[in-house]
């Protein structure tokens, strides 16, 4: 009997012990915790991933699963690291024999340098093999990630517009013009609109055409359909600088505003940057269709292709010489309104004098006298013999 009663509690000895080795392995280590030193990262800029364990731990081995995309790996504390690239794994044995516990450790990573827009990300933390200082009490591997979230985000630059032309701004001609969007670190949109409105013109009737060339060669008139596609274009990052060639039309002369707008189509149009620009419109400079034209030597009037007369509306004193072009008997008389005679004419003599063609018409009337004469005697004689 006592041997049986020996035997029964032999067992039960040997399934508590059993039982307390393996309450001892099963415990959960519920105290580790996970956080970082900045939540938002710049580009180049470090941030530290810390892991606190709860409780003293002489042995464990810790993993801490980042993106290379974005990050790089550079130092840890407590234990020793291994980077795979990806992954960061850290693992640590108190090899005095539980003297020197550690209740936490630390990785160490930079965010790269070239990252132009915002890349939210996580750190995700794992481990195994954790036991306590002197390694009587092992704990459950952690097995679902701890992650902890950052985002790396550029410090952005506000986006600015410019509304650039050279010299004047002539009204009913084609005006050149520079339209710009800039920023040295734009934050990224992926579907932007530019709006142009006219806020102030001269006149109600008076009209504008601000004409851009899209990429398919089709020229958009900004001012009715904006720029880009229905649902926008994509902008942002590192010196960005978008430039529009524009021709600007302008009906009337005066003081023009427009008001420039970026707006970010998945946030219900909100704006993004916006700007005024006034704008005066002038005249073209130049002689007016009224001037008098001065004819040469500085005389006005009418003008005989004979004899010239000038009519100085009622005034005399002037004087005109017309000069003799070698003709004989040719002679040109000026005289003013008033039926004044001008100085220094000639008069013209009472009985003009005898030509050469004169002299012969006299010969040539006598000796016709002088034949018919002739004639008539000869034919009276005739009738006087018969």
């Amino acid at each position: 009997m006592k041997e049986i009663f020996s035997f029964i509690l032999a067992i039960l000895l040997v399934f508590c012990i059993f039982q307390l080795n393996v309450n001892a392995a099963s415990i959960p280590l519920n105290s580790v915790t996970v956080d970082v030193s900045k939540e938002k990262v710049a580009p180049g800029e470090e941030v530290t991933v810390n892991i606190n364990f709860g409780t003293d731990l002489g042995a464990y081995t810790f993993d801490v699963a980042y993106d290379n995309s974005i990050f790089e790996y550079v130092s840890a504390e407590g234990g020793t690291p291994n980077d795979n690239g990806t992954r960061v794994r850290v693992t640590y044995y108190d090899t005095a024999g539980g003297t020197n516990p550690r209740i936490n450790m630390s990785v160490t990573f930079k965010a790269k340098a070239d990252i132009t827009s915002t890349n939210p990300t996580d750190f995700s933390v794992t481990a195994e093999g954790l036991a306590n200082n002197d390694a009587s009490q092992e704990y459950d591997d952690i097995t679902t990630p701890i992650k902890k979230d950052v985002t790396v985000e550029p410090n952005y630059v506000d986006y600015t517009i410019e509304f650039n032309h050279s010299g004047k701004l002539i009204a009913d001609e084609e005006n050149t013009m520079e339209l710009i969007t800039k920023s040295s670190m734009g934050r990224n949109y992926d579907h932007v609109k530019m709006q142009v409105e006219v806020t102030k013109k001269p006149s109600d009737s008076a009209t504008v055409q601000l004409l851009a060339i899209e990429r398919t060669r089709a020229q958009v008139d900004l001012i009715k359909d904006g720029w880009g596609e229905p649902d926008g274009y994509e902008l942002g990052g590192k010196d960005v600088e978008q430039i529009l060639d524009v021709q600007g039309v302008f009906s009337e002369v005066g003081e023009y505003v427009i008001k420039i707008s970026l707006l970010d189509k998945d946030s219900s149009d909100a704006v993004i940057a916006t700007k005024d620009f006034t704008l005066n419109i002038e005249t073209t400079t130049g002689g007016t269709d009224n001037e008098e034209t001065t004819p040469p030597n500085g005389n006005t009037g009418d003008t005989d292709n004979g004899n010239q007369e000038n009519n100085n509306g009622g005034q005399s004193g002037n004087e005109n010489d017309n000069e003799n072009n070698g003709q004989n008997g040719n002679t040109n008389e000026n005289t003013n309104q008033n039926g004044q005679n001008q100085e220094n004419v000639e008069e013209m003599p009472e009985n003009l004098p005898q030509t050469g063609m004169t002299k012969y018409v006299y010969i040539i009337t006598a000796i016709a006298i002088l034949g018919t004469g002739y004639i008539t005697l000869k034919n009276e004689k005739i009738k006087n013999k018969k």
